[in-house]
């Protein structure tokens, strides 16, 4: 991950963020605060991630369009018939209920990318480690998960390939099908054997037997208190603004929006802002040198 001035503020502060952007993200039905929320997701996302984010953020456009296309397959309500698939009406209003839902999923992933790079385990168990020792280093743990999954995959495969086992391009779909379960029960009792090691250091280490410390200090700076006095300003303001209603299915009513879709916008792309100008100031400085 690139550095990143957001990522460097103080733990409650990107949890703050993090928790109003996905919250409306789940909320807000409308279109344009949906796709507010995909394109500001996708350049923070992209910001952190440089080069290798654009795969996700490319692969989330097959993603949407699958799941905006099969949803009036299954929802059926509406008015305005587009055409008939095995006799049942392809409505317009469950095409845009369909876009909406699927518009609402590529905001979440792009965002919990975003939240996994920002809010790292140290900075989760600072933040809730005292407070709930047990279930914040299970949280730690499963959100680890995927990733660690991930890369442990990648280095089996490597490994049966350096001894002659890879799966081949010519090879048929039961020797794939073969080669992949041997690599999922590797992984299953790599990590079943990881858990229970983590359990046993950690207990052996006094984990929750008293008051915890971190490793890190984190303290609240100005401008860590600046972003939250904005975050909530600006949460504020869309809330009280209002166009923020979308009624898809059986009628298409959609709200216009006002000025908070602005405030709203400018609340998620506060740390791609954050972001921009500290680039801006490093160049700055390059070039005074």
């Amino acid at each position: 991950m690139a550095s990143d001035a957001f990522s460097n503020c103080h733990p409650a502060t990107n949890a703050v963020f993090f928790a109003g952007a996905i919250g409306f993200t789940v909320v807000l039905q409308h279109p344009l605060y949906i796709a507010a929320s995909c394109v500001a997701g996708a350049t923070y996302y992209l910001l952190l991630k440089g080069r290798r984010g654009m795969g996700m953020v490319l692969g989330l456009i097959p993603v949407f369009a699958v799941l905006s296309l099969v949803n009036p397959l299954f929802n059926t309500y509406g008015q305005r018939v587009l055409f008939t698939v095995w006799g049942n009406p392809y409505t317009l209003e469950a095409l845009c209920y369909g876009m909406a839902i699927a518009g609402m999923f590529a905001a979440m992933m792009l965002w919990f990318g975003c939240y996994s790079a920002v809010l790292t385990s140290d900075k989760f168990i600072c933040l809730f480690g005292r407070l709930i020792p047990a279930i914040s280093l299970l949280l730690v743990m499963v959100l680890r998960m995927i990733p660690n999954l991930q890369r442990r995959a990648r280095q089996i495969l490597g490994a049966r390939a350096a001894i002659g086992k890879g799966i081949s391009g010519a090879a048929g779909t039961k020797e794939k099908v073969a080669g992949g379960m041997r690599v999922l029960s590797a992984l299953t009792d790599w990590a079943l054997e990881g858990g229970i090691v983590t359990g046993d250091s950690m207990r052996s280490r006094g984990y929750g037997s008293g008051k915890r410390t971190s490793f890190r200090l984190y303290r609240m700076t100005v401008q860590d208190w600046a972003l939250m006095a904005a975050f909530a300003a600006l949460a504020a303001a869309t809330i009280l603004a209002g166009g923020t209603e979308a009624a898809y299915t059986p009628t298409l009513s959609i709200a216009a929006p006002g000025w908070g879709l602005a405030a709203y916008g400018l609340y998620l792309l506060l740390p791609s802002m954050l972001h921009g100008k500290e680039t801006l100031q490093w160049f700055i400085s390059i070039s005074k040198i």
